[in-house]
């Protein structure tokens, strides 16, 4: 007999992690960030496949548009200047 376990809502895990000070964020921020490299690379590409499946729906549904590459670019390189 399994028990059932309410997972918490993330808009409150969130509103109550920004509520940190900004040393508490940052090393609340690390782990999450860390398990990101511990993803299978099976995993790592389900993920992807799935996110780009969403962004494709939500190009064609309206809800985002295309950017050219040379405007990816060119705001990619004053961001790393």
């Amino acid at each position: 007999m399994g028990v059932d376990v309410e997972m918490p809502d993330p808009a409150e895990v969130l509103k109550d992690a920004l509520s940190l000070d900004v040393r508490d964020r940052a090393a609340l921020a690390q782990r999450p960030l860390a398990s990101l490299d511990e993803l299978s690379e099976e995993e790592a590409e389900r993920l992807w496949a799935e996110e780009a499946q969403r962004r494709r729906e939500d190009y064609h549904a309206g809800r985002s548009r295309a950017v050219p590459a040379e405007e990816v670019a060119k705001r990619a390189a004053k961001l790393f200047r």
